[in-house]
């Protein structure tokens, strides 16, 4: 176990209710226990926009229930989707490390990551959070302050996506993963918070996970940099007739296809970007993207893109 493998989740290994994702972090469990058979040192982080959209919507309506208390701010609903899907990830990976007879603690770790103020995206926010609201709410939003979009003719509040600087509690999550647990944390791309003297201010903003895992591959000095997503392969002008799966890609070559428009912003670029950003810190290092599925077909070389 001298590896260490940053293992990003995608939104296929959750769900958008309760049960659901009872039902596909089971699936994930077994991606993560095919890893651990191979021998790495894993860290995981993952996807938490349907939890966190859900925890930020029911924590408004408690708000308008009860007047005694205000709705909770966004790095505090970020604190608490960390917190359930953490709970519900690390369960799952216990009980599949145990059927196979291996053990291994799992910890989920709250995680804060340094985003700056003078960040560009706090002035042009971009990410969906939580319910659908009609045109009376959404003036009431804009009033406090706050973005709307709108979305198919009603309205959506939206925030923004910083990029991640420093994660704070990186030697916690270096202290066990080399004690050999597997460790969960900066779920959801970590609570984005600013430094104001000794104290950490939760901003109101949603990092992209995907680029807060290649943060994490790099200040772990991990050797390989993991996405599972819903495919087995990346793809250039993904759901389009001129749709091309790839197999290796240099670096030098992710660089002109970030520019060149052969991923969606929504879509695979964040994982070209952070790729990019880590093997620029370690060229040693190796990318990695496939579906959990195949996970363990990829780290043998089988299947999957792969980024040197």
């Amino acid at each position: 176990m001298d590896n260490k493998i940053v293992v990003a989740l995608g939104r296929s290994a959750f769900g958008e209710t309760f049960p659901e994702q009872k039902a596909n972090v089971k699936l994930a469990a077994k991606a993560i226990a095919d890893i651990a058979e191979e021998g790495y040192r894993i860290i995981i982080t993952h996807s938490n926009g349907q939890q966190l959209g859900m925890v930020h919507s029911a924590m408004t309506e408690f708000s308008r229930m009860d007047p005694r208390y205000t709705a909770a701010p966004m790095s505090l609903c970020s604190a608490m989707s960390q917190g359930y899907v953490g709970y519900d990830l690390q369960n799952a990976i216990r009980t599949e490390l145990l059927d196979r007879g291996l053990f291994f603690t799992v910890s989920t770790i709250i995680t804060q990551v340094k985003v700056s103020p003078f960040d560009r995206a706090f002035a042009t926010p971009t990410k969906v959070i939580g319910r659908v609201i009609d045109a009376a709410k959404a003036a009431a939003e804009e009033r406090k302050g706050n973005y709307v979009t709108e979305v198919e003719g009603d309205f959506c509040r939206i925030v923004a996506s910083p990029k991640p600087i420093d994660i704070y509690e990186i030697d916690a999550i270096r202290a066990l993963s080399d004690a050999g647990q597997i460790v969960i944390a900066a779920g959801g791309g970590g609570i984005p918070v600013l430094e104001q003297g000794t104290t950490l201010k939760g901003a109101s903003a949603v990092i992209e996970k995907d680029l807060t895992a290649g943060k994490l591959a790099e200040l772990l000095n991990a050797d390989v940099l993991l996405f599972l997503t819903g495919n087995e392969k990346a793809a250039r002008f993904y759901g389009t007739p001129q749709e091309t799966a790839l197999d290796t890609v240099s670096l030098k070559e992710a660089k002109i296809f970030v520019g060149d428009g052969s991923f969606s912003a929504h879509g695979m670029r964040p994982k070209i970007e952070a790729s990019i950003s880590y093997l620029t810190q370690k060229p040693d290092g190796k990318v990695l993207i496939t579906k959990m599925e195949t996970a363990r077909s990829a780290l043998r070389g089988k299947t999957g893109t792969r980024i040197a």
